[in-house]
């Protein structure tokens, strides 16, 4: 009896250690990203996606956007038959235990929140469903304003299935807190998982799930209502956005204060635990495909209920006018902008991404424009993806020197490590007049304003 005792404890830990199989519905820069860690620990994952060329791309081993170490695991997961991506809905349905739905959730012409591509996913799911005898977990990881779960995702699949939420298929909102130029180690290392769970064993499932892909290294998990989870995601946005811009408004004063320093005052405010240092960095201003949207969505949203949204006024009213005064300190130093010839270091909305997502760059060269300046500009990664919003009204370089050659000013937007190690000797040497703006404070003033005429935000010699 003792050997059939411990044949039975063995049978059930194998099938307790049972892999789910995944399905994700959008394979942008969150879906993939997910998609590609999951197989890399041995889940089999099925990604659908409506752009063919992007299946094309991610079926021979490469991700169609620059992420660091993405492509590394992305090629290793379709190589082991782990990761395919398919343009069939009901191929990554049928296959599948849990569904992620990762599309995108854009603003729409007044600032709320398109459910565009949530609704089409909705109804290709539902429409699978409808011929899937299992139960199944659908998981919606994209950002949707509070309520949207329980009036619109779960409506639309239990219509087009004509299945009954909590019977035949399960439902989670489960937000997602990746950032871009980190994803990854944002995948594997996460500071929390939020489940908003429709029913228990909804949330039973889900939570098993991450219980497998990260063992004893499972982060803190609550789990909570659907609005709550939804309502987490919007709060952290606009939290760490108002950060950004407080700290924007601070380094605002400091350049009128002299001998005044937003550095040294962020350093010292960040040891406070209560307020700590994380987003607490100075500069141009933030950009990217989540802040200026969510934080426009929110407001939409919370005005729609009579809610008051002074503090995302203001947070949004600082972070538009930050890249112009860039253009000020340049104004300062050379008066009237029209003809000369600024060059622009940096154009992602931050380094390790080629996202020029709302980027503070784009903002800024469209005001020099508007003054009249010759602008040449170089980043690392994304210079194409900027060719296509300015074509031929600017100028390109092919490294950071060629395009500081012959400037009038240079204007630092993105703190791309490869401009860390640019001496003051060599902007002395190639540009035509002297003058840096350091939009990202990633040169000593005090050693870089020895050499040239220089500006930085938050600071005031």
């Amino acid at each position: 009896m003792g050997g059939l005792k411990v044949y039975i404890q063995h049978v059930f830990k194998v099938l307790d250690m049972k892999m789910y199989a995944i399905s994700f519905f959008g394979l942008g820069r969150v879906g993939l990203t997910m998609a590609a860690c999951f197989a890399s620990r041995d889940f089999r994952v099925i990604g659908f996606d409506v752009n063919e060329e992007k299946v094309k791309i991610i079926n021979r081993g490469k991700a169609p956007f620059f992420e660091p170490e993405l492509d590394v695991l992305v090629k290793d997961s379709v190589e082991k038959g782990l990761l395919r991506a398919t343009t069939n809905p009901s191929e990554a349905i049928l296959n599948a235990d849990l569904t992620f739905i990762t599309v995108g959730t854009p603003s729409a012409p007044d600032g709320s929140i398109d459910l565009r591509y949530v609704k089409s996913a909705l109804a290709l799911i539902g429409e699978s469903l409808r011929h899937k005898e299992n139960w199944h977990l659908v998981v919606l990881k994209s950002t949707v304003v509070p309520t949207t779960t329980e009036r619109v995702v779960k409506p639309i699949i239990e219509e087009v299935s004509s299945k009954r939420c909590g019977y035949s298929f399960g439902l989670c909102v489960n937000p997602e807190f990746l950032r871009e130029g980190s994803a990854v180690r944002d995948v594997f290392k996460p500071d929390r998982i939020i489940i908003g769970e429709f029913d228990k064993r909804s949330g039973d499932t889900l939570e098993d799930f991450y219980g497998k892909f990260y063992g004893e290294e499972t982060p803190p998990t609550i789990r909570t209502t659907p609005v709550n989870a939804e309502l987490i995601k919007y709060a952290s946005n606009a939290f760490l956005a108002m950060k950004v811009s407080f700290i924007n408004m601070i380094a605002n004063l400091c350049q009128k204060l002299p001998g005044a320093d937003v550095n040294v005052v962020a350093e010292a405010i960040g040891l406070d635990k209560r307020i700590g240092s994380l987003f607490l960095k100075a500069g141009a201003g933030g950009g990217g495909p989540c802040f200026g949207k969510d934080l426009a969505a929110l407001k939409k949203f919370a005005e729609s209920l009579g809610a008051s949204t002074s503090l995302i006024d203001a947070t949004i009213q600082v972070n538009e006018q930050q890249p112009l005064n860039l253009i000020k300190l340049a104004e300062k130093h050379l008066g009237n902008l029209k003809g000369k010839r600024i060059a622009i270091l940096g154009l992602s909305f931050k380094p390790n991404t080629d996202d020029i997502t709302d980027a503070p760059s784009i903002k800024l060269v469209r005001g020099l424009l508007d003054e009249g300046a010759e602008i040449t500009v170089y980043d690392p990664k994304t210079m194409e993806n900027f060719r296509g919003l300015f074509g031929n009204s600017i100028k390109y370089a092919f490294d950071a020197t060629s395009c500081i050659k012959g400037a009038d000013c240079a204007i630092i937007v993105t703190e791309w490590k490869e401009f860390k190690n640019i001496p003051p000797e060599i902007f002395l040497e190639l540009m035509r007049t002297p003058l840096l703006i350091e939009g990202r404070r990633i040169y000593p003033p005090k050693e870089y304003s020895k050499h040239l005429k220089f500006e930085a935000i938050g600071y005031s010699p």
